[in-house]
């Protein structure tokens, strides 16, 4: 899926904003920013946002990132987030492998493919938390009724990871059932409502949409019958050089991150009204029901064990060869931003500590 060491790299560095010496600095900082600027073209270039390139999903566990883009809430530390378009789900980690973007939203099934591949990436964040769900046609009521049916997911992706762990469960597995890999979210809810699938496994907002569109759908599983509450589905993931080289960069991102969950969670509809049509191809009320399944939560540092436990659900279906550990997460950037936080920490509903 990726190189081992990538290829690409955008390196960030930050620039003083005055050149020169006490004197030099005291004089420029005296005029007005836009005419100090003309004087020296340094101060534009340092004032000017620093721009991260990023990948991301399509389901509710990206709505903090999307609001942090959205609404710009990293440009007052002096970052932009650039959202670079994927053709398909898989392309998501594969960009973000490769090094040709340095921080992503990206299920932590999918993190942890480049993280075995030895590419040089960390979890540093959450998304949202829940969000998984298993939708089956009229009729199938149970992990017994999928004997034979054909059932649609994506590869490596969380939403592979949770059927196979409730079929096993359930005493079952996906030789029991018919696998379909689809490429992107629209076309698994589409094969799904056109009848061409009988079940699958979907994020937020499709499978609230998949069920109220198809008659006699019902879910099988949220997933917390088989994680509990609060299960992670994505993180927010960067590239060690990143982390190494503009640590400020990722705080200043998850600084946004919180913001925005701090949004969402004091104007949900706000908040969803802003991002229904660019990033939620649904209608306003679809999404706003939608999103309670799948809440913003920024600091999953108590789901660390949690992500290393399903490495091997991972490892049984063969895309790793081993389990990852405590070293795939680096926590530092965001327990710093909680402790130069603390009011804003401490108003968020859903939270680690």
């Amino acid at each position: 899926m990726c190189e081992r060491c990538g290829t690409f790299y955008k390196h960030f560095s930050r620039r003083s904003f005055l050149r020169g010496g006490a004197m030099a600095a005291g004089a420029s900082l005296a005029l007005p920013p836009a005419i100090a600027a003309l004087l020296d073209p340094s101060i534009a270039a340092a004032a000017a946002p620093m721009t991260v390139k990023a990948t991301h999903g399509t389901g509710f566990c990206n709505l903090g990132f999307f609001l942090a883009k959205e609404r710009g809430l990293a440009k007052a530390d002096g970052v932009d987030i650039d959202f670079v378009v994927t053709p398909s789900n898989a392309d998501i980690a594969t960009l973000f492998g490769a090094g040709i973007v340095d921080m992503s939203m990206i299920p932590y099934s999918n993190f942890m493919t480049l993280y075995d591949a030895g590419a040089p990436v960390r979890i540093v964040a959450g998304g949202g938390v829940e969000g998984c769900v298993i939708v089956a046609r009229e009729g199938i009521k149970t992990a017994a009724d999928l004997k034979g049916k054909t059932f649609g997911t994506f590869q490596a992706d969380t939403l592979e990871v949770l059927p196979y762990d409730w079929l096993k469960k359930h005493g079952l597995s996906f030789k029991d059932v018919d696998v379909r890999y689809m490429n992107t979210s629209p076309e698994l809810a589409q094969a799904f409502m056109t009848g061409a699938i009988d079940a699958i496994c979907h994020i937020e907002p499709y499978a609230t949409q998949t069920v109220q569109a198809t008659k006699g759908a019902s879910v099988l599983s949220d997933g917390t019958d088989v994680y509990g509450k609060g299960y992670s589905d994505c993180v927010l993931a960067v590239r060690t050089p990143l982390l190494e080289k503009n640590p400020e960069v990722v705080r200043a991102v998850i600084k946004a991150m919180f913001t925005a969950q701090k949004q969402s969670e004091t104007d949900r509809e706000g908040a969803i009204k802003d991002l229904v049509g660019s990033y939620f191809k649904t209608s306003l009320e679809a999404a706003l029901d939608a999103s309670r399944k799948q809440p913003v939560m920024v600091d999953q540092r108590n789901q660390t064990d949690f992500i290393i436990a399903r490495g091997q659900t991972m490892k049984e279906l063969g895309y790793v060869k081993t389990l990852p550990d405590r070293k795939a997460f680096d926590w530092a950037p965001l327990e710093r931003v909680i402790a130069e936080n603390k009011d804003l920490y401490a108003s968020l509903k859903l939270k680690s500590a």
